[in-house]
């Protein structure tokens, strides 16, 4: 049976890919099981430094499936609510796997991220769209709002004006547009995205692995929190930091180095 979320591992960077390029990488239930799983299992895997999420084929994710949402409707009234509310438990899951990923995480947008694969694409750390990317907040054209964390995401990008405005219409974003209002960090070619994302990802991860997963836990709670916070939670991993193998090998190196 083929995967519907691929895994490969190129020089400690793992390259998740969604894989269901005939929906568009669309998600369901089973896709999103396995994603779930995949992340779970490279976010404590100490051979990945750093992960990217892609999209096989045409699409980066066209969002959630319309098939289920079609079950949905023709679920028993009663039934409705609590079904979704436990779905949205693994939107969440999946979403939060990927913006507390304790390593950097980029997702390499190779078409259309629309919807919840928009919400998924600014989850993660950074964003390198080739220049066939397309990102819509489509879910205004379905009824319904973003549920995967892009309505706390995009203003953070885009600015709160700007992401209502996005959000309101659900209008198409190309790649130009998107890196020239910070909707994307980077933009390269599409036969060089998945590559130009994994040496960017080997970029980022070169450095201490304990130091980068602190510093990017405490920098995703800047905006929410106080001056006072942010030093407290810095002192508490600095000194943890002192006890790492990592501080005290770089230290003795320098030293040495000093010494000659």
């Amino acid at each position: 049976m083929t995967a519907l979320v691929e895994l490969t591992l190129e020089d400690k960077v793992a390259i998740v890919t969604l894989n269901r390029p005939e929906v568009r990488n669309a998600i369901n239930d089973a896709l999103r099981t396995e994603l779930v799983a995949i992340l779970e299992r490279v976010a404590v895997d100490a051979a990945v430094r750093a992960v990217v999420l892609t999209g096989q084929g045409k699409a980066f994710c066209a969002g959630g499936d319309i098939s289920g949402m079609k079950e949905r409707l023709n679920a028993p009234a009663g039934q409705v609510g609590f079904n979704g509310w436990r779905r949205q438990g693994q939107v969440h899951r999946s979403v939060a796997l990927l913006h507390g990923m304790p390593k950097p995480v980029i997702a390499a947008v190779n078409g259309a991220a629309a919807g919840l694969g928009c919400d998924m694409a600014l989850a993660c750390d950074f964003i390198l769209a080739s220049e066939q990317a397309v990102f819509t907040m489509s879910f205004v054209k379905r009824g319904l709002v973003s549920d995967g964390g892009g309505m706390y995401f995009l203003p953070r990008r885009v600015g709160l004006p700007r992401a209502k405005e996005m959000i309101f219409t659900g209008r198409a974003v190309d790649a130009k547009e998107a890196l020239a209002i910070g909707l994307a960090d980077r933009m390269t070619s599409a036969d060089r995205l998945v590559a130009d994302a994994a040496a960017w990802a080997r970029e980022l991860s070169q450095a201490s692995g304990v130091s980068i997963a602190f510093s990017k836990a405490i920098l995703d709670r800047t905006f929410e929190s106080t001056e006072e916070q942010i030093f407290a939670l810095g002192r508490e991993a600095q000194a943890v930091c002192y006890t790492s193998d990592e501080h005290r090998d770089a230290v003795a190196a320098f030293l040495d180095k000093t010494a000659r």
